[in-house]
């Protein structure tokens, strides 16, 4: 090489060195982040099951709650009725009295004749 080319040479090389950026300074590379269709099927999929899954439990809450309503009124009518049946049991027990019985029966005209008792021998 000649002396001319050589000197060609190192200025192209001083030129490379001069538009290097130092090395002590960190490289920064602004690329814009873009999203692929993959990408947004998949998050569209995930809001999806996310969403069917709210509604889901929900429902299901509301359904159980109607459910523990239903429940409730039927145990009170149940608890209605048996209060109901134990007191006509002891209206029961009062108007069959022996005592009663026989007051009605002297009322309708009926009278106790002992020849036409039968007594059952056990």
């Amino acid at each position: 090489m000649s002396n001319l080319a050589m000197k060609l040479e190192q200025q192209r090389q001083e030129k490379q060195n001069h538009q290097q950026i130092p090395v002590s300074e960190p490289i920064i590379i602004k690329r814009r982040a873009t999203i692929t269709p993959g990408e947004k099927l998949l998050m569209v999929l995930f809001v999806g099951l996310f969403l069917f899954g709210a509604i889901s439990i929900v429902s299901k809450s509301y359904a159980v709650y109607q459910a523990n309503i239903d429940i409730q009124k039927t145990e009170a009518k149940i608890e209605e009725q048996t209060k109901l049946n134990s007191d006509l049991h002891v209206q029961v027990e009062e108007l069959s009295t022996y005592d009663r019985i026989w007051e009605k029966a002297n009322e309708l005209g009926l009278k106790l004749d002992q020849n036409n008792v039968k007594s059952v021998n056990e």
